[in-house]
């Protein structure tokens, strides 16, 4: 890889609309966003066969063959931002999704760690936060000691290395 300290700015920038062109060229992402979600989406669904949902439906972003609704979120860690908080969870009261399958992924987007978990768990331990009308869930360590709560990082670890 070049050194990119040397780059210009202008250059860079062109670089990132390049890489994120041909990722969502390749499937890996299904918009312009920051692709940590797409990416998360992506694991999971190649990991256990879920369909992906189009990106209007609410709530939720995948079934399984059962029709289970899993929503999934995916937070990249870094130095400069170690929050373990995912994106707003939106009308959690009733229910949107079956289970939360979340992954964390270190700098270089390689799976730190991923599980999935029920939406009680989900309910019991995130915290509403009323400026945004949403509801907050860390996915700290301990989550995967809760009871009901499934360590799938080894599936998704398997499932990076195939793409």
């Amino acid at each position: 890889m070049s050194d990119l300290a040397n780059h210009p700015v202008a250059e860079l920038l062109k670089l990132h609309g390049n890489v994120m062109n041909e990722l969502r060229h390749r499937g890996v992402t299904r918009s312009a966003n920051n692709p940590s979600g797409d990416y998360g989406e992506l694991l999971f669904s190649r990991a256990f066969g879920w369909d992906l949902e189009a990106n209007s439906a609410a709530g939720y972003d995948a079934k399984d063959g059962q029709g289970a609704r899993y929503q999934i979120k995916c937070r990249r860690l870094t130095a400069a931002n170690p929050s373990r908080q995912l994106s707003f969870i939106r009308n959690l009261p009733n229910q949107p999704f079956d289970v939360l399958a979340g992954v964390l992924l270190e700098p270089s987007y390689r799976v730190k760690r991923a599980a999935l978990i029920p939406v009680g768990i989900v309910q019991q331990h995130a915290t509403y936060v009323a400026s945004v009308n949403a509801w907050r869930f860390l996915l700290r360590d301990r989550v995967w000691d809760l009871p009901g709560v499934e360590d799938v990082t080894e599936r998704l670890r398997a499932t990076e290395i195939s793409l």
